[in-house]
């Protein structure tokens, strides 16, 4: 499972001529699936993301949770994050979960987000054609793989 989260001071997702979600301060995390993902790696994910510290203190150091400073957070589903490119140049997304597997594990880490941020976060639709906006706050981008935890 790979996220790629950024630090925002504003995000939407917008399918169609509808805003799905949108938020203020918080987290976009876009979130890539793979085939050999399961419970764990979510559960590995979130306690993470909860506990990151990437949000400035009174010091301007970047010391504080999305807890701490009562942030929102959007999830988007992005297989395209499992791309393989090692051949040519047209990406591979051999090794991206099908749906009878990513729409669970989707489901499942958005569920898992809300509780432990305390409050509903927002989503996209899982294969829709969605217009992501955001304004990234630092810029702050942190990328993660369940893959890479040792």
């Amino acid at each position: 499972m790979r996220i790629v989260i950024q630090r925002v001071s504003c995000a939407s997702v917008t399918i169609g001529e509808n805003v799905k979600s949108s938020i203020g301060r918080g987290y976009l995390i876009l979130l890539g699936i793979g085939e050999n993902d399961t419970s764990n790696d979510i559960d590995w994910l979130v306690k993470k993301v909860i506990a990151l510290r990437i949000f400035d203190d009174e010091q301007g150091v970047m010391n504080r949770s999305i807890i701490d400073v009562g942030g929102e957070i959007i999830v988007v589903s992005q297989f395209t994050l499992m791309a393989s490119y090692k051949k040519g140049n047209r990406p591979s997304w051999l090794h991206a979960a099908k749906h009878d597997i990513s729409i669970p594990l989707y489901d499942e880490f958005c569920r898992k987000m809300s509780v432990a941020l305390g409050k509903q976060v927002g989503t996209g639709t899982f294969g829709a054609d969605m217009k992501v906006t955001l304004t990234n706050d630092g810029p702050v981008t942190i990328c993660m793989d369940t893959k890479q935890k040792e």
